[in-house]
């Protein structure tokens, strides 16, 4: 028992950003014992800090800094993947590196990428009506029935060779009426149907579209928050007002210019204008709101039309900021928006999302070995 106070009280001491051989109010035995913790529990407390408790942790002694910087993660961000208008040599940038990589896909040739997850496109082929899953990086390939997908926006919950897998559409029959589809890998067919909603729902052009604790959160072309839970197979549209925006960002594109991601458990929405600095909110599911973010926590936000992602834990100036899939400068600087600094960067490089080809580019993870490019 007194072993697993002193464990709460040095990850409190961590949290709250003190120097524990600092403290005076301490007795000397209970300061012997903080500097004499085992070195395996030390590791594993530290090693379950993010990067900035983590770098907290390291100031407090050499010792401290030695197992934290032994257990020290620092993220990946994922790379943008461009599609080319003709061929089948795509490139892959990664924008912490600013490096481009190259790679024949010949795979994809006929097909139009919908989502990413996890290093996994889902790609349809529209003279096959082919709906499959493939990894650009392992060249592994998962079939799925065929599907006639027109309009729907698409997201699957997890890799294809995960348990649980589910493949998710949606599209709007009427404004009262949504048909969602289904299907997973190893079904020979797709499950649709068609639901009822209280309050009008007309879903985006592009996918706005999480998957969050078990649910498929989507967000709709007036920004109402449908949710569709799969086990369940219910649908509902949450009584959420949509999140606020400025009269100044209803341009001629303002529907194209949202962007919607999800990290732990939270969902972000971004709204972008051509003339003005992006805005975000985190959907307060206690609350019923969506929240103005002014700071994102060291939380970084990914955003592309097909699909966006969240980061924590990168590097430098990385955090607390929103990259989109766009390259300036010969294709050596990734346009970004930090919050901290209420810019972007490079500067005077603000875009008008709403006017940028949805088939241009996407974010997909990057793979841990890099001998593919070899």
């Amino acid at each position: 028992m007194t072993s697993c106070l002193h464990v709460c009280r040095l990850v409190q001491t961590i949290l709250g950003d003190k120097r524990v051989l600092r403290d005076k109010d301490r007795e000397p035995e209970e300061q012997q014992m903080w500097s004499e913790l085992p070195a395996e529990l030390l590791e594993l407390i530290v090693s379950q800090l993010t990067l900035r408790e983590n770098i907290r942790a390291s100031v407090v002694c050499k010792r401290w800094l030695s197992v934290a910087i032994s257990v020290r993660v620092v993220n990946k961000p994922p790379w943008i993947m461009y599609f080319p208008k003709f061929g089948d040599l795509f490139d892959f940038y990664d924008p912490s590196q600013r490096k481009t990589y190259s790679l024949e896909l010949p795979e994809l040739r006929g097909s139009r990428i919908c989502y990413t997850r996890d290093g996994w496109l889902l790609l349809y082929k529209p003279r096959t009506q082919r709906v499959l899953f493939f990894n650009p990086f392992t060249r592994e390939l998962i079939k799925l029935p065929r599907f006639e997908m027109t309009y729907q926006i698409v997201a699957f919950s997890c890799p294809p060779i995960s348990p649980g897998c589910i493949v998710f559409t949606v599209k709007h029959v009427s404004p009262t009426i949504v048909a969602i589809s289904t299907c997973h890998p190893g079904a020979t067919e797709w499950t649709t149907v068609n639901y009822h909603n209280r309050l009008p729902f007309v879903s985006s052009i592009w996918n706005k579209l999480v998957f969050c604790n078990g649910l498929f959160y989507c967000l709709s072309l007036t920004g109402w928050l449908g949710v569709f839970d799969p086990e369940e197979r219910t649908w509902t549209i949450r009584v959420v007002p949509p999140p606020k925006c400025p009269e100044n960002f209803f341009a001629k594109n303002w529907w194209k210019g949202k962007f919607m991601a999800e990290h732990k458990g939270d969902i972000f929405v971004i709204y972008t204008c051509y003339s003005e600095n992006p805005i975000i909110y985190k959907l307060d599911q206690t609350n019923k709101v969506w929240v103005e973010m002014k700071s994102l926590g060291g939380v970084t936000l990914f955003a592309s039309f097909l699909s966006s992602h969240a980061k924590i834990d990168l590097l430098g100036m990385m955090r607390n900021s929103v990259y989109f899939s766009k390259v300036r400068f010969y294709g050596k600087r990734c346009i970004s928006y930090s919050l901290d600094k209420h810019r972007y960067y490079p500067r005077k490089q603000c875009h008008d999302w709403g006017e940028q080809d949805p088939f241009e580019s996407i974010w997909i993870e990057p793979p841990e070995d890099l001998s593919a490019f070899a």
